[in-house]
């Protein structure tokens, strides 16, 4: 079950705040405080949201309200509280006085992070622009890729001479180990003789 609202709106005042709600406002919270937003309305005989009872008295009716410009002394400072604290305003509000976080904000988008980048500054991360834009730019490391290996390798049709001498050593190779009657009449030296021609006719053929 949600959280039930802080009034009924069907009850309430919208729009522009007048000088005698202001005036209410004011009054009450100096002799009673502010309490609990959600009962001050009633309580001060407004007619009002307690959200808005609060926006009213926080951004524009509380004695130390500062108004004006900023001084170069907080732009120093909200600056500082950013690059610790990154965009959280009311943390930021709570250490100006007299500053709301709303303010703080506008005045943020609208002057200082100009001012920033005119001075070559990222808003965001407080450091050089250049360094940001190179860390972004940075090429990625190239991952390492493995040897193509070709699926299939084609020959060309071999001459009808290396048929030839293939089969033709072929035959005489298999004369040689068949052990016939003149290849086992020779000596030592013969047959390491005919095998030197048998290579010989091989690489003749292959060419």
């Amino acid at each position: 079950m949600g959280r039930l609202p802080c009034c009924e709106k069907a009850h309430t005042n919208r729009g522009a705040w007048t000088k005698e709600e202001d005036d209410r406002l004011i009054h009450y919270i100096r002799v009673h405080g502010q309490g609990s937003w959600r009962s001050l309305p009633k309580a001060a005989g407004l007619l009002r949201c307690g959200k808005s009872c609060r926006l009213r008295w926080l951004n524009y009716l509380r004695p130390d309200l500062k108004r004006g410009n900023f001084s170069e002394d907080e732009d120093k400072l909200i600056i500082k509280l950013h690059a610790l604290l990154g965009n959280k305003w009311s943390l930021i509000a709570g250490r100006l006085a007299g500053r709301t976080d709303n303010e703080i904000k506008n005045y943020w988008n609208t002057h200082i992070k100009r001012k920033l980048e005119s001075q070559g500054i990222d808003p965001q991360t407080h450091r050089p622009l250049n360094e940001t834009s190179n860390k972004n730019s940075s090429p990625a490391k190239a991952k390492p890729t493995a040897p193509t290996v070709p699926k299939s390798i084609s020959f060309a049709t071999p001459p009808l001479g290396f048929k030839y001498s293939v089969f033709q050593v072929k035959a005489k190779s298999e004369s040689i180990e068949g052990g016939n009657d003149s290849s086992s009449d020779m000596t030592t030296d013969e047959q390491q003789q005919q095998q030197h021609e048998l290579n010989l006719e091989l690489s003749i053929g292959i060419s």
